[in-house]
């Protein structure tokens, strides 16, 4: 279990004025996993999401396992392979070996050195994260925005945790903000405080995660306590930002009717007018781990039934709170 404070970490703290230029140059260089372009759920309107690695949490649930970790990893699509075994050959560690359908990867034996990569034709391997700086994000974020203006959409930072990476992501949104460009942060709100506060200052909308409630649960479920994350959620329903808390609906976990009353509770206390999301749970990540060579944490649990959907919307409105499911 995790229960450090992320406040005494100065890699997530903001820019310090003691720093050379050299050491804020590379605070200023994200990790990310994934840039998306037209995306419709992270956010309004037409947006792209800037997908930053590294996550504090281990949620059972996760279907972004590629995420969770900060360094680069690995991953194989054996759908892809066509059995050349010239990665085999590359790799000095003797990491890799065929299968017959596919590749098998020691993961203690394989430092992600990517050689592997460099000679795999059909593409069926693959690194995951690369380091952009705010420059060539922006620049790539820039290719659409025209899009952005005509369904007043934007730009999301999404993760992983981009809290992980606040300097940048705070650096990102103010660049975007010059631009015209309305700014998101999806957060599991996992952070330093003062790193999410410099965040907010160039921030429109944060979705907010609240995932479990009890913080026994919290810890066996996603491996930290939720301390910090509920102090961070007051920090944001203290900002100008608009904010919509997020639920992941996770059978026997956070749609019990015991978390779903103490979470409107919690909600109710922030501030009025705050929307919030019910994410039910889906099986959509479940090959993802197989790529990393993960075993899928969720077993073979299986998404609620829309009446139960229903009845923990209900619940929401039935406190006043607007309520909508995101899919």
């Amino acid at each position: 279990m995790n229960d450090c404070e992320l406040d005494l970490d100065p890699a997530l703290d903001g820019l310090d004025e003691t720093l050379t230029d050299d050491e804020a140059a590379q605070l200023l260089t994200g990790r990310i996993f994934n840039i998306q372009r037209f995306s419709t759920e992270d956010g309004p309107g037409i947006r792209t999401t800037v997908f930053l690695k590294g996550c504090p949490l281990t949620c059972l649930w996760c279907s972004n396992p590629e995420s969770q970790q900060t360094r680069r990893q690995l991953a194989h699509n054996d759908a892809l392979c066509d059995q050349c075994g010239h990665c085999v050959t590359a790799c000095s560690k003797q990491a890799i070996e065929l299968t017959g359908t596919g590749v098998r990867v020691n993961r203690d034996l394989c430092d992600n050195c990517g050689d592997c990569v460099e000679v795999c034709g059909p593409r069926a391997l693959r690194m995951i994260g690369d380091d952009k700086t705010v420059d060539e994000v922006i620049e790539e974020v820039l290719r659409d925005r025209l899009y952005y203006r005509s369904s007043q959409g934007g730009v999301t930072c999404s993760g992983g945790e981009p809290l992980m990476q606040a300097p940048f992501v705070a650096a990102l949104f103010e660049r975007c903000q010059e631009a015209g460009l309305h700014t998101t942060l999806d957060t599991t709100g996992h952070g330093s405080t003062k790193g999410l506060k410099a965040v907010l200052k160039h921030t429109n909308l944060v979705l907010f995660d609240l995932k479990v409630m009890d913080d026994t649960l919290h810890r066996k479920t996603t491996g930290i306590t939720n301390r910090q994350i509920l102090r961070n959620a007051r920090v944001v329903a203290d900002s100008p930002a608009q904010m919509i808390v997020r639920v992941p609906l996770i059978p026997g976990v956070s749609d019990t009717d015991a978390n779903v009353t103490a979470t409107v509770q919690f909600v109710q206390q922030l501030r009025p007018g705050i929307v919030v999301n019910v994410l039910p749970y889906h099986r959509y990540g479940m090959n993802k781990y197989n790529m990393l060579d993960r075993a899928y944490p969720m077993g073979e649990a299986q998404p609620l039934t829309h009446e139960r959907v229903a009845q923990v919307v209900g619940m929401f409105e039935a406190a006043g709170l607007d309520c909508e499911i995101v899919t």
